[in-house]
């Protein structure tokens, strides 16, 4: 077993901006602290990047893009440079899932075993995936020849979150890359460790200069910034609703540039009564909404169970309630670890209050104090909740799961919908055309059927609703970052 506390002490930690191939102090000279939500340990001294810092990175990726070193590069040309850098992310596994954890106090076992991976995937998925999208040549008359074809937008700004900073990066980095952009990084001000290890990683596969640039900072600065420039040609966030209808609104305040979301979530996990293994649906509720402390855009915080047996499936999710303990990050049986600051810990706190007012708090509600840090919040579990109801109703981000019941499928449907949100839902039953009937009627952008939170390279992933448009992953997500070109020709 490594002793990733000792490994701790010896790593070392990147804090200034990444631009044009420089390490780079903000303009103004302001850094922000990045805290170890674990320990509230000091571990760096980060560039508080601002508009001026935001203009010399688009300015950079620009010139890159313009140049053509990697815009015009050949197709293999980009993909060994990609697939190179998947490799590297792999060989330096351990370095990157520290930082990851360090940064955010998600438990080490989730950034080993998925969040570095996981990216390094993405970032090789993506890379070779790029000699194989084809252009198209429409169906005209005689004398016609009409080609279609994918040209790169240019620079894209990506804003990318807090819960998985790389690989959250690593879905919308890989495919504007591959596409053949320039882009300009902005990670959540406190998670800025991984990103910037990225863009050095990046050089070292044979990346030029100038077409991946890090700035780090806060959102009302350096975020605002990317949204309302000019010379950015498409921005790329994921976030909570509220920032991202901001970024819409820079957009239409500056150039129009399209704006891609992936936004808030209060995903629905349905459970019939007909379901045939009821140990596996609970095994999944309780990974579904506290893995990584719950904070997860698709966490399936709304658990509709059918009446008939709601009280035995809250029997069983409380029993496992105690496998999810908050624990030390860095020990590698810790299933569940820090919420990633104070402020985010309030907030959870503050819906548990409410919650506690509404509600029946079956399990949990509490704040632990580990290694000096009070960012620890138990596994806790509302019964008796109604969809009216604010625990219900908004994304808590944290490991609270409200529990509903229902009698009939038509009910669950109509519980599930009732939401702002629509990114994801998962259904347990074994009745296929039960099945097909909800994955119809629901309005949701995944589905996870006997299983949670299905994710992969291969199929696209984003929402409905308020939890945004456009698709990370897959082929489909070069549609945001290409544009359609045709080329008339009559001969």
């Amino acid at each position: 077993m490594q002793n990733w506390h000792e490994k701790a002490t010896r790593i070392s930690f990147r804090n200034q901006a990444f631009i044009n191939g420089k390490w780079v102090a903000s303009a103004s000279g302001k850094v922000f602290e990045a805290r170890n939500p674990a320990t509230n340990h000091l571990l760096a001294s980060i560039a508080e990047c601002d508009v001026e810092d935001v203009n010399r990175a688009v300015a950079a990726a620009r010139k890159a893009f313009d140049s053509g070193v990697w815009s015009r590069a050949s197709p293999e040309t980009r993909k060994t440079v990609l697939v190179r850098l998947a490799e590297l992310i792999r060989q330096h596994q351990d370095e990157l899932a520290l930082l990851e954890t360090l940064d955010t106090g998600k438990p080490i076992a989730n950034s080993v075993a998925a969040d570095i991976p996981g990216s390094a995937a993405t970032f090789q998925w993506f890379g070779e995936a790029i000699d194989k999208v084809y252009g198209e040549i429409a169906p005209t008359e005689l004398g016609n020849l009409a080609l279609v074809r994918r040209d790169a937008l240019g620079v894209v700004a990506c804003v990318v979150p807090w819960n998985y900073p790389l690989m959250m990066a690593s879905w919308k980095v890989a495919p504007a890359l591959a596409a053949g952009n320039s882009v300009v990084l902005k990670p959540a001000e406190q998670t800025s460790l991984t990103a910037l290890r990225l863009a050095e990683l990046a050089v070292e596969a044979g990346l030029p200069y100038g077409v991946l640039n890090v700035v780090t900072g806060f959102g009302e600065t350096a975020g605002q910034a990317l949204g309302r420039h000019m010379d950015v040609d498409c921005l790329a966030f994921t976030g909570s609703t509220e920032v991202g209808k901001y970024f819409l609104r820079y957009s239409a305040e500056s150039n129009m540039k399209p704006v891609w979301l992936e936004c808030g979530g209060k995903s629905p996990n349905l459970v019939f009564s007909d379901c045939d293994d009821i140990e596996a649906a609970a095994d999944a509720a309780a990974f579904g909404i506290w893995y990584d402390q719950g904070e997860v855009c698709t966490a399936n915080s709304r658990l509709l169970v059918e009446e008939k047996i709601k009280d035995e499936f809250v029997d069983l999710l409380k029993k496992r309630a105690r496998d999810y303990q908050p624990g030390d990050p860095l020990d590698p049986t810790t299933k569940m670890g820090a919420v990633v600051e104070d402020r985010q810990t309030a907030r959870i706190l503050s819906y548990i209050e409410q919650g506690k007012s509404v509600a029946r708090l079956v399990e949990g509600g509490e704040q632990l104090t580990i290694s000096g840090s009070s960012n620890y919040v138990t596994p806790t579990i509302f019964d008796g909740v109604t969809n009216d109801m604010v625990i219900a109703r908004e994304e808590i981000f944290g490991p609270v799961l409200s529990v509903l019941s229902f009698r009939e499928e038509e009910e669950a449907a109509r519980i599930a919908n009732a939401s702002i949100y629509g990114l994801a839902a998962s259904i347990w039953s074994n009745n296929l055309k039960r099945v097909m009937r909800l994955s119809d009627a629901l309005r949701v952008g995944t589905i996870s059927v006997n299983c949670m939170d299905a994710v992969s390279n291969v199929v696209p992933f984003g929402g409905f609703k308020q939890s945004g448009n456009g698709r990370d992953l897959s082929l489909h997500s070069f549609d945001k970052y290409t544009n359609l070109k045709t080329v008339w020709i009559k001969y």
